[in-house]
């Protein structure tokens, strides 16, 4: 089973920057696609940068031109720099990973969820 573990929240002044990073572990084979997304108190779950293992991006109208998502394939590890934070960006920050791995006897597909790490931008 592929798990995943989120690290680099935590307590910023609005204008400052953290990064993210979500590393896979497991019997990974390959990866089709990373992102992250995130929830805001009582707000539904959006999509915040998706990258795809031909290394095409997508962001939020939110985020773009502030967020950068990358990978380390070597690694397993994607990662989410954040810059010129908001308070609006303050929300629970979930990594979620496609692709493929390895069961000991076969191959599966997986869409795998970290724990998440929480963001909090103070104004």
């Amino acid at each position: 089973q592929v798990q995943l573990v989120e690290s680099g929240g935590g307590l910023v002044q609005a204008g400052g920057s953290l990064r993210l990073s979500c590393v896979a572990s497991g019997r990974i084979v390959s990866f089709n696609a990373m992102a992250w997304y995130r929830q805001a108190s009582g707000k539904q779950r959006e999509l915040v940068a998706g990258i795809t293992s031909g290394g095409d991006t997508n962001y939020a109208d939110s985020v773009k031109g502030r967020f950068t998502i990358s990978t380390d394939n070597t690694k397993n590890t994607v990662y989410l720099q954040m810059n010129s934070l908001k308070p609006e960006d303050t929300a629970g920050y979930y990594c979620n990973v496609i692709g493929r791995d390895y069961t000991g006897s076969s191959f599966r597909s997986f869409n795998s969820w970290g724990q998440g790490t929480q963001v909090i931008v103070s104004s």
